[in-house]
């Protein structure tokens, strides 16, 4: 059942935003610091205007060698582990999303703290690649879902399979290899936790398969990849999701083979800093913007997305532009250019996850909420192509990319200093998700 809501949410919005402008309280700075001792060494925090901004080390890019894209939002004076429907923010329910990205009529303008439609579509398979273990993904997705008032969490709509490893030499494992329980990586739990529920929210009647790899290594995560898109394959087709990225190098086309199994479209996070990541660059792979969700901070009404300034985005350094770019060759030149869409990303703009092993409910961001949510979007929407490649032909060169909002406010990037603009661009790519899915119809 889900928790009632509390009467008064503007009173309640109110106070919040009070607190923000007020700053940590003591309780909230053990909170932060029992945090960044729960992820261990390479856990950075970013001190805002708002609140503290806690990136795992698991997230930090050359902590390993693939790393993840989620990062913890602590608002200022706001007790740790509040209920997401009594605690008066306005951070994103499966609810507000459902809304934001037209999978429910919109109401309530889109209010976390005021609508209750979930989204109800979602068939066949959809499958996230993370690496090592979360023991507890089944159990904090089953709290998730009854807090939001989701379908209850069966063997029939979530299963957790281990892959087994490989060293990248040789052939990979067949896909019917079944592994055995990877190490225990709590920035990585994190991570899974937040890719099972984004994509069980926006598609609650498909299959989510979480594919645990060995390791962080690229050769255990291909492995994990292949048994995943098998998965997704002999259910008839879906989604594979990745929210984890590596900075590009040389050699890495020879991995675009192992992203192009027929029925599966593939998603990829592009990261969370300037520039460019693999797989997101990969030809055979949809990549993930991030965004940020504008809320009237008093009263949590929604009031429009912009980019998030950290999300990923630019030309590949190795990838050459695909056939089905040609229609914004002018911005990419002879490159592969990402994202091709975006999704709320921004932390301080987050979503309610659960998360057993760090306290329970957390405010999450990064690209890595992107990926399985626009994965599960599609999946929503009956998306069964037979290559990633056939869905984004078809995709941009919709005539009028009514599927999509454009984002054409904001900036993205570093030094390059990429702005947002009418059409695609390097910050948002063509947009978000739009009345019932952001892709067009191939079912």
């Amino acid at each position: 059942m889900r928790s009632s809501r509390p009467a008064g949410n503007a009173a309640f919005g109110a106070i919040a935003f009070v607190l923000w402008l007020i700053g940590p309280a003591s309780g909230q700075r053990v909170d932060i610091q029992n945090k960044v001792k729960a992820f261990g060494a390479g856990t950075e925090t970013r001190t805002l205007a708002h609140g503290v901004v806690v990136t795992p080390g698991s997230s930090v890019p050359g902590s390993g060698p693939a790393h993840t894209n989620v990062h913890i939002f602590v608002p200022n004076g706001v007790a740790p582990q509040v209920n997401p429907l009594t605690s008066g923010l306005f951070f994103e329910t499966p609810a507000s999303l459902a809304c934001v990205y037209r999978l429910v009529p919109r109401s309530g303008e889109c209010n976390p703290a005021v609508v209750t439609a979930n989204a109800s579509g979602g068939s066949r398979a959809i499958a996230v690649v993370d690496a090592f273990d979360a023991p507890n993904a089944a159990a904090d997705l089953g709290a998730y879902s009854n807090e939001f008032g989701l379908p209850a969490v069966t063997w029939s709509n979530f299963e957790k399979v281990y892959a087994c490893a490989w060293s990248g030499a040789g052939l990979p494992p067949p896909p019917t290899c079944s592994g055995t329980q990877p190490e225990y990586d709590s920035g990585w739990e994190l991570e899974e936790s937040l890719d099972t529920q984004m994509a069980h929210a926006m598609a609650p009647a498909a299959k989510v398969y979480l594919v645990e790899a060995q390791s962080s290594s690229i050769g255990d995560l291909v492995a994990a990849e292949l048994k995943a898109a098998y998965l997704v394959a002999q259910a008839g087709g879906g989604e594979v999701s990745n929210s984890w990225g590596t900075p590009e190098f040389l050699g890495e086309t020879a991995g675009d083979a192992f992203f192009s199994t027929p029925g599966v479209v593939y998603f990829a996070s592009t990261g969370d800093s300037p520039g460019t990541t693999y797989p997101s660059v990969s030809p055979n792979v949809v990549a993930v913007g991030g965004t940020s969700l504008s809320r009237n901070p008093l009263t949590g009404a929604f009031i429009g997305e912009a980019t998030w300034s950290l999300a990923g985005g630019g030309p590949s350094t190795y990838e050459t532009r695909p056939a089905y770019q040609n229609s914004v060759s002018r911005i990419v030149g002879a490159s592969r250019g990402v994202p091709d869409i975006a999704a709320v990303a921004n932390p301080v703009t987050g979503v309610w996850i659960y998360v057993s092993a760090q306290g329970g409910w957390l405010i999450v961001g990064g690209t890595s909420v992107g990926s399985p949510l626009v994965a599960a979007v599609v999946n929503n929407e009956g998306h069964f192509s037979l290559s990633t490649a056939a869905e984004l032909s078809m995709t941009y060169n919709d005539p009028n990319h009514s599927h999509f909002s454009d984002i054409k406010d904001g900036t993205c990037g570093l030094h390059e200093g990429y702005f947002a603009a009418t059409g695609w661009d390097f910050c948002a790519g063509l947009g978000s998700p739009r009345v019932k899915g952001g892709f067009v119809a191939d079912k």
